[in-house]
């Protein structure tokens, strides 16, 4: 949960309100990943036809609380006989913000990840809910030798720098 990242994920986001969050007073901004960035991910037998991030961040501290990922995937059946929907939902809430090196950091959360299947046949739907709690026992900033890659997020959501 680097801040810089956070910060860059949401950049092109709107504010489409306010909600409370457990006791924190939040501002919600939602980045709608473009269609033609979607396009780029496209394959022979799948597409993501929508892709939505929903930040929640604290009016006290404009830290991110909770945020909430939503994919919604079209995969053509291997028979090419149908089509299968795959929707993602991902809600987290973050916690247990300390400072490393100057930097606010969470240390804690609890994820709850809903896959819904539907299509092929009218009544054929499957959904699996997998729910987890993590905590962050260390933090190190800067690395010597590791690699910038190793904890970006998906491209259609970064924005880089023109010389990285």
């Amino acid at each position: 949960m680097d801040p810089v990242t956070i910060a860059n994920v949401f950049i092109d986001a709107k504010c489409i309100g306010e909600k409370k969050i457990g006791d924190e007073d939040c501002f919600v901004l939602k980045y709608s990943v473009d269609p033609g960035i979607l396009n780029l991910r496209r394959d022979g037998t799948s597409e993501v036809i929508r892709h939505t991030l929903n930040g929640y961040f604290s009016q006290r501290t404009g830290l991110l609380v909770f945020v909430e990922d939503s994919y919604l995937t079209r995969i053509q059946t291997s028979d090419n006989t149908g089509t299968v929907y795959w929707e993602t939902n991902t809600e987290s809430s973050i916690r247990d913000y300390r400072r490393v090196d100057g930097v606010n950091i969470a240390h804690s959360g609890h994820s709850v990840v809903t896959l819904f299947r539907f299509g092929e046949e009218a009544m054929s739907h499957t959904k699996t809910r997998m729910e987890e709690m993590w905590e962050i026992e260390e933090v190190a900033i800067n690395v010597q030798g590791l690699s910038k890659d190793c904890f970006l997020p998906p491209s259609e959501v970064c924005k880089m720098d023109e010389d990285e």
